[in-house]
């Protein structure tokens, strides 16, 4: 069980890594050409996040045993598909660190570190597979996150698409994150005697810490997409009138780091 865990994830690692280097050989939106690897390496998230989110709520809607007992009871298929996002995490954290200093994305780092810890123990026990497939519904969520990213590297904000894809974020937000993180909670608290120690501590860990991260998120996306839609003052002395202020973020340092602070 786990050589084959370990060899679905070796596979997934190489094929994560490969596809970037595909990516870097395609044509970037000249909007977001100033920030190359960014836009690649969203693409390629949004990738993972369609993939495993919905083969997560397909799976779970099949297999429901698996969310009732979610530690011994699941398919084959299901912890190929855990061992594949923790191919999918190593592969972006390396990409990271290749591109990015520790100052610039260490928190993410730390996520990615969290989230791989967790799913990396059922690959290599074969336990908790459903937990970790209730955990991977979190990526419908991180699929509209990264739409959301994308637009803004392509100076699409604001816009019809930005503001369709802001709300849906909150939406699933609130359904495939906040929700699935605290049915795990109550579930680990109530069953917390039939787990071992290790993995309680590890679990709950890696529930509050993307937990937390969450509650953050949605209130950043709320605050600045509502600041970004607030119409500014026109200034004394100039006849045009400006629709949106002129010191809204646009160039890519100073743009929405809100996939970045979590990323799924």
């Amino acid at each position: 069980m786990a050589s084959s865990g370990l060899l679905v994830t070796g596979a997934s690692f190489a094929a994560f890594r490969g596809l970037h280097r595909g990516l870097q050989l395609l044509p970037t939106p000249g909007s977001a050409a100033q920030d190359r690897w960014k836009w690649q390496n969203i693409c390629l998230s949004l990738v993972h996040s369609l993939l495993v989110g919905a083969r997560a709520l397909l799976g779970l809607s099949l297999y429901s045993q698996m969310a009732t007992d979610p530690i011994h009871s699941h398919p084959p298929w299901a912890l190929a598909l855990v061992a594949v996002s923790v191919g999918y995490f190593l592969a972006d954290g390396a990409d990271i660190l290749q591109n990015q200093t520790l100052g610039q994305a260490w928190d993410l780092l730390c996520h990615h570190l969290v989230v791989a810890s967790c799913l990396s123990t059922t690959v290599l026990s074969g336990h908790c597979v459903g937990f970790s497939m209730v955990s991977l519904l979190l990526e419908l969520n991180s699929a509209c996150l990264h739409l959301r990213e994308l637009l803004l590297l392509s100076h699409q904000a604001p816009s019809l698409a930005f503001s369709v894809a802001s709300w849906a974020t909150l939406a699933t937000l609130a359904l495939f994150r906040l929700v699935p993180l605290g049915s795990m909670s109550l579930w680990l608290f109530q069953q917390h005697h039939q787990v071992p120690s290790a993995l309680v501590v590890l679990g709950g860990t890696g529930l509050v810490t993307v937990g937390a991260m969450s509650i953050t998120l949605g209130v950043h996306i709320q605050v600045s997409d509502d600041l970004r839609s607030q119409p500014c003052p026109s200034t004394p002395g100039h006849n045009e009138i400006r629709t949106y202020c002129d010191d809204e973020p646009t160039s890519p340092d100073h743009r929405d780091n809100s996939t970045f602070s979590l990323k799924d």
